[in-house]
């Protein structure tokens, strides 16, 4: 009896079988991402937040008697707190800044310079630009109403702009709240992304990636995001004191250039001249000079002490890693950009690095 149908039929009932169990969990797994994908950009904060501030609850947990609950809510309060500062410094710059062009406009104090004789000699725009800065001198209700639907668009772009910053700022409260309780559960956690990545990649590796893994996401976390936080700070302190109008704002975009890798300088020096400018030379403005000047070069010192520990990260990949986050997910984007294309970045060397024995048919050939 020829055996071959009988081997025939077998091999494709369980090809069958194979190619259902396949679909199914394909289907599972669509199913599972949609319902997952709204809290995709969350959990990854939340978990990225965790690992960072993990050896934060290493150390202080045997002061609160290895409570691990207690500790991880004293580290998320304090957290938020901190947090809330430079929040309310921005809202309040908002509120005070709107607050001076209704009084100018209600006062009729809002005056326009006129436009200097060199401003029509410049080439290609100057002529132009020139006639608009008269009209406004002359006539700027007339100008308004001729712009008005570029102005209402522009109003309607700066108004999403802010509420995506205001639902990011929510958005990472929330994600703050999370990493409290994976704190909570830190030892667990830990033991359980070893065995899913001993999963894949084996027992003799799994550990090795995971600590990998997790130093990478700390170096970045902390060397850049950590870094443009505090740089973010240190000007915001300085603006304020010194009474810079749209301090918050511009502490806001200090914060945003160190995370793209891009000089604070950018704003640190334009604010020195303007300062300058309107106060003039003396003691309160030198000292002021200096101390911005200084704390937008502070990166500089922070970044070989934080960035460096561990692994080393080009700053191309972390900038790309910002922009494209920026991009794809808005403020959340440009935190977890740089953190999760650098995690990618470590584990594509580790696997081009690797060195695997030579086999026995190898080892007889050479």
């Amino acid at each position: 009896m020829d055996p071959s149908p009988i081997l025939e039929k077998v091999f494709s009932r369980n090809l069958l079988d194979v190619l259902i169990s396949a679909g199914l969990i394909a289907v599972l797994v669509m199913f599972c991402f949609q319902i997952f994908s709204p809290f995709l950009d969350l959990m990854l904060w939340s978990l990225i937040l965790a690992i960072t501030l993990y050896p934060l609850q290493v150390r202080f947990k045997g002061t609160l008697a290895n409570r691990d609950g207690l500790t991880a809510t004293l580290i998320v309060l304090i957290a938020i707190i901190i947090l809330m500062v430079p929040v309310y410094l921005l809202g309040a710059s908002i509120a005070e800044s709107v607050e001076r062009v209704m009084t100018m406009v209600k006062t009729d104090s809002f005056h326009i310079p006129p436009p200097s004789d060199t401003v029509a000699s410049w080439p290609l725009v100057g002529k132009p630009l020139y006639n608009l800065w008269a009209q406004a001198i002359t006539d700027l209700p007339e100008l308004v109403q001729k712009f008005i639907p570029q102005i209402k668009g522009v109003s309607l772009s700066l108004l999403s702009k802010f509420a995506g910053v205001a639902m990011g700022l929510l958005l990472f409260v929330f994600a703050l709240i999370i990493a409290g309780i994976f704190l909570a559960y830190g030892e667990s956690g830990h033991r359980s992304a070893v065995h899913i990545v001993s999963r894949f990649c084996g027992p003799a590796k799994g550990p090795k990636i995971a600590d990998l893994c997790t130093a990478t996401i700390r170096a970045v976390a902390l060397g850049v995001v950590g870094i443009a936080f505090i740089q973010m700070l240190l000007v915001g302190i300085g603006f304020v004191f010194m009474g810079v109008p749209g301090a918050g704002l511009l502490a806001l975009a200090v914060l945003l250039l160190g995370i793209m890798q891009l000089p604070a300088t950018l704003i640190t020096l334009p604010v020195i001249v303007f300062v300058f400018m309107n106060e003039g030379a003396s003691t309160a403005t030198i000292v002021f000079a200096i101390y911005v000047f200084v704390a937008g070069l502070v990166d500089n010192v922070l970044k070989p002490l934080l960035l460096g520990r561990g692994v080393d990260v080009p700053m191309p990949v972390v900038l790309i890693g910002a922009l494209g986050g920026m991009v794809t997910g808005g403020i959340l984007g440009l935190f977890i950009g740089p953190v999760i294309l650098a995690v990618g970045y470590q584990l594509f060397w580790e696997w081009v690095d690797q060195v695997q024995d030579p086999g026995p048919d190898n080892q007889e050939q050479t």
